[in-house]
């Protein structure tokens, strides 16, 4: 009775040292995207300065912050990006997404419902006005259709390499075995971040894809860039991405890491 006593105080404590964990963990959270407005974010749209919503791209209504092309009579390659203001190394990023409409008029074939959160990337002001990506990671972004299946939580490499399973990689682009989310569905998207010791996508709960040591190098580096290739990046800019596909996020928050 003795052993039996100790044991279920033992599980009783646990559970309480769990809740209480769980508890502390939920305060942690930061919401980057507040609900109402634009405010901490900065826009950067291809051929425009940073701070430039050409055309009203992003904007926030009922609550939902809103990657939209009413305001295009045609899209001639405006790529753009939303900056949020300070940098991250160690963080859990978490982004609820849902793609809403046809893409603008005029936008390219791939582009169909493709859009992604940029990390680890370079600042807004360090942007060439007619820079297309900034050098980041990317988490891929991408809806389907029950006659074209597609995964989401992809990783792309805009002026980047990173290695899977300590092999370098210089694919673009890496495919993540999730499941196609279609047009107006709502995804939980995460990326997991241990400055460049580690990295995790997350889709709905479940890890897709894993890889470490992003370095500068790559497709889509600019031209005299001022960070050496092979350089490690071990944090950067968070920035939401416009590619001509309209989308919806009604949730961005992070979590900063202990970076023991």
């Amino acid at each position: 009775m003795k052993n039996i006593s100790l044991f279920i105080i033992l599980l009783a404590s646990l559970a309480a040292c769990t809740t209480q964990k769980e508890t502390t963990t939920e305060e942690t959270w930061i919401q980057l995207f507040n609900g109402k407005d634009l405010t901490g974010w900065t826009p950067k749209i291809s051929g425009y300065e940073a701070g430039v919503n050409f055309n009203n791209t992003f904007r926030v209504e009922d609550g939902i912050l809103k990657v939209s092309y009413s305001e295009y009579d045609s899209f001639r390659g405006e790529f753009g990006h939303l900056f949020y203001k300070d940098e991250f190394s160690h963080y859990r990023l978490r982004i609820e997404y849902r793609f809403a409409g046809a893409r603008a008029p005029g936008a390219a074939d791939w582009a169909f419902m493709n859009s992604g959160v940029m990390v680890h990337g370079q600042r807004v002001e360090t942007m060439g006005v007619d820079q297309d990506f900034p050098v980041s990671l990317e988490a891929q972004f991408l809806g389907g259709t029950p006659e074209r299946q597609r995964s989401t939580g992809n990783l792309c490499t805009p002026g980047m390499h990173v290695y899977l399973a300590d092999t370098l990689n210089t694919v673009h682009c890496i495919s993540a075995p999730t499941k196609t989310f279609m047009e107006g569905e709502w995804v939980v998207a995460e990326v997991i971040a241990y400055g460049d010791s580690l990295l995790h996508h997350v889709i709905e709960g479940d890890t897709v894809l894993t890889y470490t040591k992003p370095t500068i190098g790559g497709d889509y580096l600019p031209e005299n860039y001022p960070v050496p290739a092979g350089t490690p990046v071990k944090g950067g800019t968070i920035s939401l991405q416009s590619e001509s596909a309209p989308i919806e996020f009604r949730k961005v928050e992070l979590m900063v890491l202990k970076k023991e």
